[in-house]
């Protein structure tokens, strides 16, 4: 059974899909651009303020269902330029403090609304139905 994912803290999709989807324990995350949630454009600056905004935006949806980046085990970049990789990558890694999940980046010809980063992710939420890290059973 599918639960719909929806936040205000993250932009509002801008077509016919849900910013997060639930089955069990694993949330699928559609692709974020860095549109500001409260005016719904594109946000200012280079690829850094764009990259920082998706991840922001990524943040949002996760913590609509208790998560955080820690839950998340797959992800994808979007680029319109494969020369902004390391500067994408530099702040990605700066939202992974350890564990980062695995991931492709891909460049393509163009994005919603002109943005030149998109990334979708997939994370997975503990037995609980929580995120963050699971405790094994140890008692044997």
């Amino acid at each position: 059974m599918k639960k719909i994912i929806s936040t205000s803290e993250a932009p509002a999709a801008v077509g016919p899909y849900s910013q997060a989807v639930r089955v069990g324990s694993t949330i699928y995350c559609a692709g974020q651009i860095p549109l500001d949630p409260k005016s719904g454009q594109i946000v200012s600056g280079d690829i850094a303020a764009q990259t920082r905004r998706v991840l922001d935006n990524i943040t949002a949806v996760l913590k609509a269902e208790d998560l955080s980046f820690e839950s998340i085990v797959k992800t994808t970049i979007f680029l319109t330029d494969l020369a902004d990789f390391q500067t994408v990558n530099e702040i990605y890694g700066s939202y992974f403090k350890q564990e980062p999940p695995a991931r492709s980046t891909v460049q393509v010809p163009a994005l919603p609304k002109g943005a030149r980063v998109e990334i979708e992710a997939i994370a997975v939420a503990d037995e609980n139905g929580f995120g963050g890290q699971s405790v094994a059973d140890t008692s044997g």
